[in-house]
C-alpha cells in the first residue's frame, strides 16, 4: 500500500507525466535502494534516464570515489547499460572549509585555497551543462515520505514536482514493499554499502568509519588521506 502525501499526485501519476514531456530526467544516483528504485521506476515509466553520483569522497583515480562504492556504481552501469557520472558532493568542499578532521599543518593551506561550497542547487545546474541537458531538466531524487515524519511534512509543504528548483520525487508515497519488489523484479543486488552499514555511505562518524577500518581498509585509508585526524572519531568512542 502507498503512502498518501496530503494534496499531492501519486508517484505513478508523476511518472506518467515526465514520460509525457518527452524529455531526459537527471537522476540523483546515490548508490542507495531508494535512489536505484527511482532510477528503476523511471525505466518502467518510459523515462530516459541520465544519472550522476555525487561522491563524498575522491578516489585514488580522477573522477571516481571509494573502492566499495565504486564496485555498487559499476554494477549499477552494468545492470542499466548506462554511464553513472561522477561529480564531488557540496558536502565535500564544506568539510574541507570548515576543516573537519584536518591537522594543523593543513588548516592555512585549505584557508588559502578559498575553495567555493557550491549550493545543490548550482552543482545540479553546472551537472546539467556538463551533460548537455536543458538548464530545466528534472533532477529526481528517491525521497518517500515513509522514510520519516519530517520528508513527509517537507513534500506536503514544498510538493513533489518543485518547477523553481527542477526537483522531482517520483517514488514519494513508495513503501518498503515496493522499492522491495521494484529491485527484485530487475534482479537488483544492493551494494557493498548495504552489508557494512545496512545503509549507503553518506558521511564520515562512526557509523561508517568502523565497519570501513574492519573491511575496507584500502578506503578507511583513503578518508584518512583526505582527514587525516578522522581517526579520532574511534578514539572518542573507545573502538
Amino acid at each position: 500500500m502507498t503512502t498518501i502525501v496530503k494534496g499531492q499526485p501519486l508517484s505513478a501519476e508523476v511518472r506518467q507525466r515526465l514520460a509525457a514531456e518527452g524529455r531526459p530526467v537527471l537522476v540523483a544516483f546515490s548508490g542507495g535502494k531508494d535512489a536505484i528504485a527511482c532510477t528503476l521506476a523511471l525505466i518502467e515509466a518510459g523515462v530516459d534516464v541520465r544519472l550522476a553520483h555525487l561522491y563524498l569522497i575522491p578516489g585514488r583515480e580522477p573522477g571516481t570515489t571509494l573502492e566499495f562504492v565504486e564496485e555498487g556504481l559499476s554494477y549499477a552501469e552494468g545492470k542499466l547499460g548506462m554511464r553513472v557520472h561522477r561529480y564531488p558532493h557540496p558536502s565535500l568542499y564544506r568539510m574541507l572549509n570548515a576543516l573537519i578532521f584536518q591537522p594543523p599543518e593543513r588548516c592555512a593551506i585549505i584557508e588559502a585555497a578559498d575553495l567555493p561550497i557550491p549550493t545543490y542547487e548550482e552543482i545540479w545546474q553546472v551537472i546539467r551543462m556538463d551533460l548537455g541537458l536543458d538548464p530545466d531538466t528534472w533532477v529526481a531524487d528517491g525521497v518517500r515520505a515513509a522514510d520519516s515524519p519530517y520528508r513527509r511534512a517537507a513534500l506536503v509543504t514544498h510538493g513533489v514536482m518543485k518547477p523553481s528548483t527542477g526537483k522531482v520525487s517520483p517514488i514519494h508515497d513508495w513503501v518498503k514493499a515496493e522499492w522491495s519488489a521494484c529491485l527484485d523484479r530487475h534482479g537488483w543486488q544492493l551494494p557493498p554499502d548495504y552489508e557494512m552499514f545496512g545503509r549507503s555511505f553518506d558521511g564520515i562518524d562512526r557509523r561508517f568509519l568502523e565497519p570501513m577500518r574492519a573491511h575496507r581498509p584500502r578506503d578507511y585509508q583513503r578518508v584518512l588521506d583526505w582527514f587525516p585526524l578522522a581517526e579520532m572519531e574511534l578514539v572518542r568512542h573507545g573502538v
